[in-house]
Formats: structure tokens, C-alpha cells, sequence
């Protein structure tokens, strides 16, 4: 037998194991037939081309951008919301590494996997809007600005999305058999934390930072010079949430993919994240008013934009703020359930609020995201779901590799 024979059958039971979870490749294939995947398909198909024609013929062929408005959906939602909500990597990793929890260690990879795949596919959808994607590098090795907030901006997040990636880097040296490799990431795990708890406190603030650029353009109720500590507050919590509803799916539909032999009581870690996601959001309401009071901007509460402001804060953050703590004592994991998604849509709301539903608030002419940019984010956002699937269906991330249990 050549040596391209012996490759060859060599990885074959490889690829059956690792890649086709323990199928033949026909099987397989009549696997990926399910109702979820033939929508995702469909979004995906749409989303693809939208995206090739966008970087062949420009934002104008795609968007509704304008000398006005030139920052739209891919930036409010896929790249602002994506980098709040990915905030649960950090916040996670934080408590079990720097403050000890060990007993959210269970859900400390599919949260710091949630995080890592929110920054990577919120720098996909910025390249999107960008465009010139080979120049992704541009900024930070050749031409430096460090007097720009996004210089600081863009430094971070490339940092942060690498630290992510080490940071998870045990759970594909266990996939792939890859002991010393593995013992060696987890060495350097604790340096990796405290330094992506460092690149997200200046980040996720200076994402706020930005608009204090927009004095004369974003809404009052909005703009505040405090808004820096605004994004950085409001990301934990929706970090926090994120995690709650990402376990909870997590464990409902990757039930095969839990340890049978090591109970872990998500329950109870549901309604601790509830406890710390609700004192959270009272500090960040807290601060609002006050930042408020500090403003005198209190007439501007008896508009249109004044009502929408008192449904973000008073629904979408007292409201959760309240239901958090009710269930958490009470016992009541289904409330904090419900009270972490109102979390998670307050922060997107104030996040497409800041960058564009208030933003050039004064101009006749509105902005409205055309169905190419919608169809392009349901496409990056299926995109993320899917790989995060494909990652948890194959790596140890919901449960410890049997060949590793207890060895941290």
C-alpha cells in the first residue's frame, strides 16, 4: 500500500469521528435534513450574494447609507449589539478565575465560546460595512492613530477576540487529542482572563466614547458625557443575560452532549446570574438618571422621543431589573429567564437607539435599513448560531472530556 493509501485510510475513521460525529458520510448528510437547517439554508443563501454584490458594487448598491447616516445596521446591530452581548466570556471567565466562583465553571466555555464567536462575527459584519477586508490589519501595523478613539477601539477588540480564542483553546486541544498543547493553554488561562477583562473595560467604554463625537446630532436623552460608562455597565448585564439564555437553551437542546454522570444545577446558577444581572442593571438605571439630572434635559421626556426614551429605560431596564431580583428570590428560574431576554433586547434597543434610531434626529429625512442590510444581518446572525452548533456538537464544551474530568 503507497503511502497516499496509508494517509488516506488513516484519515478516514478521523474525519467519521471527529468532523461526522461517529457517521458514515451518507448518513450524515441525511442528518443535516431538518426543518432548522433548511431555514438557515434559506437565509444563508439569500444573505451570501447580498454580501459578494455589496463588496463589488459598494454600499450603495445594498444600503440605504447616506452622507447622513452613514452608519446603519451592520454597525447598531451586528458590531454594537454583537460586542455587548459577547460580553459574558469575560464576565464569566472573570468570577471563576479572578473571584473564585467555581461553581459556574460548568458554563465558563460555552460563555467564553459565546464571546468569541459574538467578536468574530461583529468584526465580520464591520468588514461588511467597511469594506477592503485585506486592509483589516491597516490601522494598527502600519498607519497608527493613537489620538482616535477607534485606533483604541480597534487595538482592543483584535486583542480581546485573540485572548478569547486562547482562552478556549483547552477544549479543541482535548477535541483533537492534543494533551501537552492542552496543559499548556490551561497554564496560561489566568493571565489570559485578567487581560481580557482589561481589553473589554476599555473597549466596550470607548464604543460609548465614539458619540461623545455627536453632541449635535444624537438625541439629548441619549448623549451624556457619561455614556462611556453607559456601554461599559450595560454590557455586563447583557453578558449576564446572554449567558442565562444561552445555557438554557444550551442545556434543551444539546441534552446528548451533557455529562450523565456529573449533575450540574443550572437552576441555581441561573438565579445567581439573576442576583449579580439585577444589581447591575439598577447601578446602570441609577446612573442613567442621574446622568439625566446632571443633563437638565428633562423637558425632552415630554416628547415622542421622550416616551421611547421611558419604554428603554423603565421597560427594558427597571422593569428586568426588578423581575431579576423577584426571581432570584423566589426561586423562580423561568422569571429570570424571561427577565435576562428583556435584558438582552433592553441593551440591543439602546444600542440601535444611539447609533441610529436618535442619532440625526432633527433631519427630515430618516434612515430605514433596506431588506438587503436585514437580510445580511439574519444572515450573519445564522452564520454564528451554526458554527456555534457545530462547535458544541463535536468539542468538550458542555461537558468535561472524559479523559480530562477534574483536571483544570
Amino acid at each position: 500500500m503507497s503511502d497516499t493509501s496509508t494517509r488516506a485510510a488513516a484519515i478516514r475513521p478521523w474525519m467519521t469521528e471527529k468532523i461526522f460525529l461517529g457517521l458514515s458520510l451518507p448518513d450524515y448528510l441525511r442528518s443535516l435534513a431538518t426543518p432548522f437547517n433548511a431555514v438557515a439554508a434559506l437565509i444563508v443563501a439569500a444573505g451570501v450574494p447580498i454580501i459578494a454584490w455589496r463588496f463589488l458594487h459598494g454600499l450603495g448598491s445594498t444600503t440605504n447609507l447616506s452622507q447622513t447616516s452613514p452608519w446603519g445596521l451592520w454597525i447598531g446591530l451586528d458590531m454594537m449589539s454583537g460586542v455587548a452581548l459577547a460580553a459574558g466570556g469575560y464576565t464569566i471567565a472573570g468570577a471563576v478565575y479572578v473571584f473564585g466562583l467555581k461553581e459556574y465553571r460548568p458554563i465558563l466555555r460555552a460563555a467564553v465560546l459565546t464571546g468569541f464567536l459574538g467578536y468574530v462575527f461583529a468584526v465580520f459584519g464591520l468588514l461588511v460595512d467597511l469594506g477592503q477586508p485585506w486592509r483589516i490589519a491597516y490601522p494598527i501595523f502600519y498607519s497608527a492613530g493613537p489620538t482616535s478613539v477607534m485606533y483604541e477601539v480597534g487595538w482592543c477588540v483584535a486583542l480581546y477576540t485573540t485572548v478569547l480564542a486562547i482562552e478556549f483553546l483547552p477544549p479543541v486541544f482535548e477535541w483533537l487529542g492534543l494533551r501537552q498543547l492542552r496543559e499548556r493553554a490551561v497554564q496560561i488561562a489566568i493571565g489570559a482572563v485578567v487581560l481580557g477583562i482589561v481589553l473589554s473595560t476599555l473597549h466596550q467604554s470607548s464604543l460609548g466614547a465614539l458619540f461623545l463625537l455627536t453632541p449635535t446630532k444624537l438625541h439629548p436623552l441619549w448623549y451624556s458625557s457619561f455614556i462611556p460608562l453607559y456601554f461599559f455597565i450595560s454590557s455586563i448585564a447583557a453578558g449576564l443575560g446572554m449567558v442565562i439564555l444561552e445555557s438554557a437553551t444550551s442545556h434543551r437542546l444539546f441534552r446528548d452532549r451533557l455529562d450523565p454522570r456529573k449533575h450540574v444545577d443550572l437552576d441555581a446558577l441561573t438565579l445567581g446570574l439573576a442576583r449579580g444581572a439585577s444589581v447591575v442593571l439598577f447601578t446602570y438605571v441609577f446612573l442613567k438618571l442621574q446622568g439625566l439630572a446632571d443633563s437638565g434635559d428633562w423637558p425632552y421626556l415630554w416628547s415622542g422621543y421622550g416616551a421611547w426614551y421611558v419604554f428603554e429605560l423603565g421597560g427594558l431596564a427597571l422593569v428586568p431589573c426588578f423581575l431579576l431580583a423577584h426571581a432570584a428570590r423566589t426561586a423562580n428560574v423561568r422569571l429570570a429567564r424571561i427577565a435576562a431576554a428583556l435584558t438582552v433586547l433592553g441593551v440591543v434597543l439602546n444600542r440601535l437607539n444611539v447609533s441610529i434610531i436618535a442619532m440625526n434626529w432633527q433631519p427630515p429625512v430618516r434612515y430605514v435599513p433596506s431588506a438587503m442590510e436585514v437580510v445580511t444581518s439574519l444572515c450573519i446572525i445564522t452564520l454564528g448560531v451554526l458554527t456555534f452548533r457545530w462547535i458544541v456538537n463535536r468539542m468538550p464544551v458542555l461537558a468535561e472530556h472524559p479523559d480530562y474530568r477534574d483536571a483544570h
